[in-house]
């Protein structure tokens, strides 16, 4: 079958005005919850999207790790280049691609950088060879091979062993403060639910239904 053939119907449910929420971030609450209890694969990854001094777009996937109304909170290292690009151009866009249960959510956005005091509460949480993992790779720099890589790992393991791994300053979060966030929900013969919210300053939150 050519995959210019390949099509479905989206019959998994509806969206509608009243199930909008004034905050855009409760009804992603609840979408989220949704998403993990059907346990769907990593409901928490999500698409970041940022943009070098050129104009060239660039995306990758990364794991969503908070979540507030002021914004959502992802972690990197500092010298990769999404990290690169947002110091340049801190306008950025997520996208949550929940296929699954035939919905998408995608946020337009800027990022901030979170403190020191954020990057080192959230990086002593995690597991010990994650935070070795982020002092053995220079995130989005060449290397040679896998075996390299994994001798980096061990040198750090070998140099932290029985001993509190500290955070690298070359390691932190950001904070995306959304100003746009668009809830799609499959429908029939390709005409989708979509609900955009925009945010103003003087007004707050307001929201229009989008033709699919």
């Amino acid at each position: 079958m050519s995959i210019a053939d390949m099509r479905r119907q989206y019959t998994m449910g509806r969206l509608t005005e009243e199930a909008l929420t004034e905050h855009p971030v409760d009804l992603f609450k609840q979408w989220l919850g949704e998403a993990i209890d059907a346990k769907i694969p990593d409901p928490t990854a999500m698409t970041v999207a940022t943009v070098d001094a050129s104009g060239q777009p660039s995306q990758r996937i990364v794991l969503l790790k908070d979540y507030d109304h002021d914004g959502f909170v992802f972690y990197t290292n500092l010298g990769s280049r999404k990290a690169k690009e947002l110091a340049v151009n801190p306008k950025i866009s997520l996208h949550f691609p929940w296929f699954f249960m035939e919905r998408q959510v995608r946020i337009c956005g800027v990022a901030e950088k979170l403190s020191v005091a954020q990057n080192a509460k959230y990086f002593l949480s995690r597991p010990k060879d994650s935070q070795l993992a982020a002092w053995a790779s220079q995130q989005s720099q060449p290397i040679s091979s896998r075996e390299l890589l994994m001798t980096q790992f061990k040198q750090m393991k070998d140099k932290f062993a029985n001993k509190d791994i500290p955070l690298p300053d070359f390691w932190g979060g950001f904070k995306v403060k959304p100003a746009q966030i668009e809830f799609w929900q499959g429908g029939e013969h390709r005409l989708h639910d979509r609900f955009e919210y925009r945010f103003n300053e003087q007004s707050g939150w307001s929201t229009q239904r989008l033709m699919p």
